[in-house]
């Protein structure tokens, strides 16, 4: 089960986020070999999204997973309320999805432009 946390980002800003993963005896876990997803959308059900920048952290024993945007693709986002995760996925041949975390973003407007 993902573990959730809300975020607010500013509009116009480079954003980062590092989340440490971990197994089930609450050790980080070795990312080796995993791949990393992570979008926001306005809902749910909406098909357009905006990806996170995602990299395993280094080395990737520790478990951190760094996501980001740009401060160009959040000027592009309209202030507001989106919802997001972040998926994990185990190397080949298993390839085991694991959603790590998953909340709201609120997005809050820029002035200075």
């Amino acid at each position: 089960m993902a573990t959730i946390k809300n975020l607010v980002i500013d509009q116009g800003t480079t954003f980062s986020l590092t989340v440490t993963v971990s197994d089930a005896n609450d050790n980080p876990l070795n990312l080796t070999g995993y791949t990393v997803r992570a979008q926001m959308r306005k809902s749910y059900g909406a098909t357009s999204y905006t990806a996170f920048a995602v990299i395993v952290g280094s080395p990737p024993t520790a478990g951190e997973v760094i996501i980001s945007l740009t401060a160009a693709q959040t000027t592009g986002l309209k202030a507001g309320r989106y919802v997001y995760d972040i998926e994990i996925v185990s190397p080949a041949p298993d390839s085991v999805v694991s959603r790590v975390l998953e909340g709201i973003v609120t997005i809050t407007p820029e002035v200075t432009r």
